[in-house]
């Protein structure tokens, strides 16, 4: 499955044309008027490793295949969101789906393109946005609670934890806290898996900016200011505008027109990284004559766990796997050669994967 990320904003923030650009496709409808997006757009993005493409070389292999996002474009939220206003309760059920929310705010100035609070202002725009993902949050906790708290006088100690949990989280939910910056164990989060609540899920804040900010220089403690955060780890700053021109670029002006914004990669590229990183993924590979192909797996993940992302059979007969770093086995010029300098290694089930580790597993039927 892709992992995926939800844009979400107010109207009129540049989320379309964002989408369009991330997703290089003319499939969301961008315009100057609240909500021009109804349904969902939903774009597949291959992500870009050049690694992949190293290895695919030295393995001389027929396919490539590299793990992909998927990126929903939902439609503007607005205040009263939570309790319907704009079509809000079917736009909250969509985000309910993702893996991880991009929260895109609006800092660039345009009088042509019209805000709906009348002027873009960064910190009010983010709270709008957060007061009504905790508003759904504390009106689902409020379905549930009753429930449990009801379930808790049975005196099983599991549905006293879960009562006490849930008592617990829609007092810090009521007190304006994401669910994402609260501490649980665990179990904990098991335990409130199925209750899909929005603002668990970890956030990252797209802040689409003029083109001229991108050249003049970008100041991400500023922007972080500006939003009301404490921390700017998790701000990614994006030019929707430049990012829809890199579509037309082929490869090589498209490096040269980064450079000339003084930009070391696409925005696209920025944000996956982001995404990767909040959602503590990393990446392994395989690697052969018929293919070369990315997997997506958790950081810490053990072999057996990793083997299983390429077919359950794998895991469950798990025996052992080969394991090379991708470079080696790159500079090396194949598997053959990085075995005789004693490159590839023999790992067993309590083996953690390393992000760039070239594997093959063995396994009993």
């Amino acid at each position: 499955m892709a992992l995926k990320i939800g844009i979400v904003g107010l109207p009129n923030v540049g989320k379309s044309t964002l989408f369009n650009a991330l997703t290089r496709t003319k499939s969301a409808q961008a315009a100057n008027y609240p909500f021009c997006t109804i349904d969902p757009n939903i774009g597949i993005v291959e992500v870009p490793d050049q690694r992949l493409h190293n290895l695919a070389e030295t393995s001389k292999s027929e396919k490539v295949i590299p793990t992909a996002i998927e990126f929903v474009d939902i439609a503007g939220l607005v205040k009263g969101a939570s309790s319907g206003e704009g079509l809000g309760n079917k736009f909250l059920s969509n985000i309910r789906e993702c893996d991880t929310i991009g929260h895109v705010v609006r800092f660039f100035e345009d009088p042509n393109v019209t805000h709906v609070h009348s002027e873009a202002d960064p910190k009010l725009d983010r709270e709008v946005i957060e007061s009504e993902l905790l508003l759904a949050d504390i009106q689902t906790m409020e379905n549930r609670i009753g429930k449990a708290e009801s379930d808790a006088k049975s005196g099983e100690k599991e549905k006293i934890q879960y009562a006490a949990l849930l008592n617990r989280v829609i007092d810090e939910l009521k007190s304006g806290k994401l669910a994402s910056n609260l501490s649980f164990e665990e179990e904990e989060r098991e335990m409130l898996r199925d209750l899909h609540l929005l603002t668990i899920k970890p956030h990252l804040y797209i802040i689409n900016l003029h083109e001229d900010e991108l050249s003049s220089g970008i100041d991400i403690q500023k922007y972080a200011q500006d939003l009301g955060l404490d921390s700017h780890d998790k701000i990614i700053p994006i030019c929707a505008k430049v990012e829809e021109e890199l579509g037309d670029f082929g490869p090589e002006e498209a490096t040269e027109y980064l450079k000339e914004l003084g930009l070391d990669e696409t925005g696209l590229n920025t944000l996956i990284t982001k995404a990767y990183d909040t959602l503590g993924l990393i990446t392994f590979f395989t690697s052969g004559p018929q293919e070369t192909r990315a997997w997506t797996v958790e950081r810490g993940a053990s072999a057996p766990k990793a083997a299983g992302k390429i077919h359950t059979d794998f895991e469950k007969g798990f025996i052992k796997a080969e394991v090379v770093d991708w470079k080696d086995l790159h500079e090396s010029g194949g598997e053959g050669k990085a075995r005789e300098k004693g490159l590839l290694r023999i790992e067993g089930k309590e083996y953690k994967v390393k992000d760039g580790d070239v594997m093959h597993f063995r396994f009993s039927p």
